[in-house]
């Protein structure tokens, strides 16, 4: 008697593109589609950028998410095919992160939460260079970096924006974050820190009158900013799904050699 798999109930999600709903339908007419509320796991077919909104979709659920690249750019996704997907969920490897948690403070004293799976940056809102102090575990650690911004990114988007800004990549089970300045003026050396990922960041804006920043937790922004708190949220851990060989883990060792 066949063992039943953990994965028949599967709700697939699909980006607008052409190629993402001509793949939509196929695997619907050929496995179903469950409401995601009810399924066993969340397959998504597009590029990264619909990885990231089914992440912060279901960020609470618990679901396992599965992405097969039928957009643009596709780090998070797995090679697309509708062959034996069910027998491709088992098979497949799991790795778990943990998002950002941003609390935004505006000039008007407004408060602001927002996660991010990738990173959390700060961005001058105006052709003046930012002016931002940085506090550690409530130490200040620097009292002034002028830069275009900075950015906080967690192992899983350390090969996104903080890659092109020369930021390092974190092995997706490292427990770090990477803490990297963007096209920094002074001090002109500062590349940047590692810290381990239970580190409290404080990011305050000088002259945020004369100079004002936006605040970024992946696609959310909030302008004029004044203090930005970053942390690890342990609460929420999100399950992605890769299929043997091709883990997030793996993925980014292999942009550490450039291939």
């Amino acid at each position: 008697m066949t063992k039943p798999s953990r994965y028949e109930r599967i709700a697939f999600v699909a980006s607008p593109g052409s190629e993402a709903a001509a793949a939509f339908h196929q695997l619907t007419a050929q496995y179903g589609n469950c409401d995601p509320d009810e399924a066993d796991v969340v397959v998504a077919l597009g590029g990264d950028g619909l990885m990231l909104q089914t992440l912060h979709h279901h960020m609470r659920s618990g679901k396992p998410i599965y992405g097969m690249h039928r957009g643009t750019v596709g780090f998070l996704m797995n090679e697309y095919s509708t062959h034996d997907l069910r027998a491709r969920l088992e098979a497949a490897h799991e790795s778990e992160i943990n998002p950002l948690l941003m609390r935004a403070t505006d000039i008007n004293d407004r408060v602001h939460l927002h996660h991010a799976i990738n990173e959390v940056y700060l961005f001058r809102q105006t052709s003046q260079a930012a002016r931002l102090r940085i506090l550690i575990d409530e130490r200040e650690r620097m009292p002034e970096l002028i830069a275009d911004g900075i950015i906080v990114a967690t192992p899983a988007g350390s090969t996104a924006y903080n890659l092109s800004a020369q930021g390092p990549i974190l092995p997706i089970n490292a427990a770090l974050l990477a803490l990297t300045p963007i096209s920094a003026f002074r001090p002109r050396r500062w590349r940047g820190a590692l810290l381990p990922n239970t580190a409290y960041v404080v990011i305050e804006v000088l002259e945020d009158d004369k100079r004002p920043v936006a605040a970024v937790a992946d696609h959310e922004e909030v302008r004029r900013v004044r203090r930005v708190e970053v942390l690890s949220d342990k609460s929420i851990s999100m399950r992605m799904l890769f299929d043997p060989g091709h883990s997030l883990e793996e993925r980014i060792l292999r942009e550490q050699f450039g291939y």
